[in-house]
C-alpha cells in the first residue's frame, strides 16, 4: 500500500514541476472563457437559430416557390 502512495506521490511531485501543465491549464480557461458564453447564446437563441436555418434550407430546396410550367 505504501508503495502505491510513493508512486502516487512522486506523479504529483512531477506534475507540480511541470510548466506545461500549467501552460495547457490556461489555455483550457482561455478556450472555455470563449467557448462558455458562445454556448450560452445558441442554447438562449435556439428556437430563432433552427427557425432561421430551416427557412434557409427551404429557401435552397425551392420548397416555398411556386411551381411554373
Amino acid at each position: 500500500m505504501s508503495n502505491a502512495i510513493r508512486k502516487f506521490a512522486a506523479v504529483a511531485k512531477s506534475l507540480y514541476r511541470d510548466e506545461q501543465g500549467a501552460n495547457m491549464v490556461e489555455y483550457i480557461l482561455i478556450i472555455a472563457a470563449v467557448a462558455l458564453p458562445l454556448l450560452a447564446v445558441v442554447l438562449w437563441y435556439r428556437n430563432e437559430i433552427s427557425e432561421w436555418a430551416s427557412e434557409k434550407w427551404n429557401d435552397i430546396r425551392g420548397v416555398d416557390d411556386p411551381v411554373t410550367p
